[in-house]
C-alpha cells in the first residue's frame, strides 16, 4: 500500500466496517460472500483496519456481498 493514501483506506476500510455492522454480517459471513472462491476472514479484517489495501474487484465483491452501490465505499464523511 502507497503510505500516501493510508487515509483513504482508512476511510474505505470504515465505510466497509459500518455496512457489515448495519447488515449484522460477521467478517467470516462477509468473506464467504464475496464471490464463488470468497477470502478469508483475514483478509477482511486487514482491508478494514487498512493493514492491507486491495483491488478494485475485491472492492466489488464486497460492495456486492454487502448490496450497496460501489460508490459507498468512497464517501468520506468530512
Amino acid at each position: 500500500m502507497d503510505i500516501r493514501h493510508h487515509k483513504e483506506w482508512i476511510q474505505i476500510g470504515l465505510n466497509i466496517l459500518h455496512y457489515r455492522k448495519e447488515r449484522r454480517l460477521t467478517q467470516q459471513e462477509l468473506a464467504d460472500a464475496c464471490g464463488e472462491d470468497g477470502m478469508s476472514r483475514n483478509y477482511i479484517q486487514r482491508i478494514e483496519t487498512a493493514a492491507s489495501s486491495c483491488s478494485l474487484d475485491t472492492l466489488i465483491n464486497i460492495a456486492n456481498a454487502l448490496d450497496i452501490p460501489l460508490y459507498k465505499l468512497f464517501e468520506f464523511k468530512a
